[in-house]
C-alpha cells in the first residue's frame, strides 16, 4: 500500500467493555459485542452498518453469527497481542481498495475468568509437543530466556528495566479505568523486592491478568468528517512475523519481525523515531517496550536500560520518570499491561490510549500539543509484531 492509498482511512469510533478486570458474567463472544456497541454508540453508526469485520479471539464465523450480520469482508488473523495493529493494517486496506466502508477491528477476551476461552496451545501442535513439555509453556518463561540474554550480552540491570512498571503505574494513577489506579505509586526497590515469578521477572514486572475488550471503526476520508469526534487517521502500518517457537529466534536480543513492521510503518508515514513524541509500546512484561525502542531504532542496540531508567527532579522534588508524566518521552499512559489492563492479548488497549490522545480525550494524562502517535507489539514471544502511526492532522 502506498502512502497516499493508506491516509484515505481514519478511526472514527473507538470504545472498550463498560468494564475492565474479573468479569465472571461476560463470556468471550458477550465481550466482542460489548466492545462493538459502545464503539458503534461513540461514532453514532448502527450494527447493520459494519460490511468488515476483523477479530481475532472470536473467529469470523462465530462472530458474525453472534452479532446477526453478513458482511463483505472478514478477517480472523491471529499472532498474538499484536493481532489488532495487524487487523487494523488490513481494515484500512480494505477500504482503500473498495472491499468494504465500514469496518471494524474488536478485541473480547475473558483472560481471568476463563469463560468460553479456547486451549492457547494445542497438545498437538509443534509448540506443544516440542517446546512446552520443557517448561517453556509459559509467556513468562520464554519472555524471560530473551531477556536474561540481553542481560547477559548488554549488561542490561533487573535495577534498570523496574523503572518500566514504576513509570507505567504512574500513568494508571491518572487513568480512570485502569485496574491498579487506586493501589498506589510503587519504587524501584518494590519492583526489586516482589515476589520472584521467573528470574529476572518479580510479580510487578509481569503483567495484570484480566477480562476486557475494545473496538475500533473505521471508514474512508470521504466520511470521516461526518461523525461526532475528531477523526484519527492511519498514517503508516507495518507487519511481520519470523517464527512461532521461541528456540527459533534467531537473536534472543532482537526480534526481526519487529525491524520489518516498524520499518515499513516509518516509510509509509513519512517520518522517523526521532519525530514520534508518544508511544504506546506493548508491556506484557517489563523487557518487552524496552526491545521495541531498541529495535523500532529510538535507541541503539542495547541501550533501552538507560534510556527508562532515566530521571529528573520535578519542581517539588518529586523523581520524573523519563517514560512516566512529566518525563520527556511519554510512553503507555494508560497504565500499560503492567497496570491498566492485560487480559493476554494486549494491543487493542493500546490503540485505543493513542486514539484517546490524539482526541484530546486523555483527561488528567493527556499529552499536550499531540498530533501523531504510535503503536507497537509483539505478537507471542517476539515472535510477529504490528506497528501503527496514527495522527490527527
Amino acid at each position: 500500500m502506498s502512502h497516499a492509498m493508506n491516509r484515505r482511512c481514519a478511526i472514527v469510533g473507538a470504545a472498550e467493555t463498560d468494564t475492565l478486570g474479573a468479569l465472571p458474567g461476560h463470556s468471550r463472544l458477550m465481550l466482542h459485542a460489548e466492545a462493538i456497541r459502545n464503539a458503534l454508540r461513540d461514532c453514532g453508526l448502527k450494527m447493520k452498518d459494519i460490511d468488515g469485520v476483523f477479530s481475532a479471539q472470536a473467529n469470523p464465523n462465530e462472530l458474525t453469527e453472534y452479532l446477526g450480520i453478513v458482511p463483505r469482508v472478514i478477517d480472523g488473523t491471529n499472532v498474538g497481542g499484536c493481532s489488532y495493529m495487524i487487523l487494523l493494517r488490513h481494515a484500512t486496506a480494505a477500504i482503500a481498495a473498495g472491499h468494504c466502508n465500514v469496518a471494524v477491528v474488536v478485541h473480547g477476551e475473558s483472560g481471568k475468568s476463563r469463560v468460553d476461552q479456547q486451549l492457547p496451545i494445542s497438545p498437538q501442535s509443534p509448540q506443544g509437543q516440542w517446546e512446552s513439555p520443557f517448561g517453556t509453556g509459559s509467556p513468562a518463561v520464554t519472555f524471560a530466556l530473551a531477556a536474561t540474554r540481553h542481560f547477559a550480552q548488554y549488561g542490561t540491570t533487573r535495577e534498570q528495566m523496574a523503572h518500566v512498571p514504576v513509570a507505567t503505574r504512574e500513568w494508571a494513577r491518572l487513568s480512570p479505568k485502569a485496574i491498579m489506579r487506586d493501589k498506589g505509586s510503587i519504587s524501584v526497590e518494590d519492583v526489586l523486592k516482589a515476589r520472584m515469578i521467573t528470574w529476572p521477572f518479580g510479580l510487578l514486572d509481569c503483567c495484570l491478568v484480566a477480562d476486557g475488550g475494545g473496538a475500533l471503526i473505521i471508514v474512508g476520508a470521504e466520511r470521516a468528517r461526518d461523525f461526532p469526534k475528531k477523526p484519527v487517521w492511519i498514517e503508516g502500518t507495518g507487519e511481520s512475523s519470523a517464527h512461532r517457537m521461541s528456540m527459533f529466534m534467531r537473536d534472543l536480543t532482537t526480534s526481526d519481525s519487529a525491524k520489518v513492521s516498524g520499518r515499513e510503518a516509518f516509510q509509509m508515514a513519512g517520518i522517523g523515531p526521532t519525530d514520534v513524541r508518544h508511544a504506546m509500546l506493548y508491556d506484557a512484561f517489563s523487557i518487552t517496550p524496552m526491545y521495541a525502542l531498541e529495535d523500532l531504532g529510538f535507541v541503539k542496540p542495547g541501550e533501552s536500560g538507560a534510556f527508562v531508567s532515566q530521571t529528573k527532579k520535578g519542581p517539588d522534588g518529586k523523581i520524573i520518570y523519563h517514560t512516566g508524566p512529566g518525563g520527556d518521552f511519554p510512553m503507555n499512559t494508560n497504565g500499560g499491561g503492567l497496570s491498566y489492563c492485560h487480559t493476554g492479548m494486549y494491543g487493542m488497549f493500546a490503540l485505543l490510549e493513542a486514539v484517546y490522545q490524539l482526541r484530546g480525550e486523555a483527561g488528567a494524562r493527556q499529552i499536550k500539543d499531540l498530533d501523531l502517535s504510535l503503536v507497537h507489539g509483539p505478537g507471542r514471544q517476539f515472535a510477529a509484531a504490528g506497528t501503527v502511526v496514527m495522527s490527527n492532522r
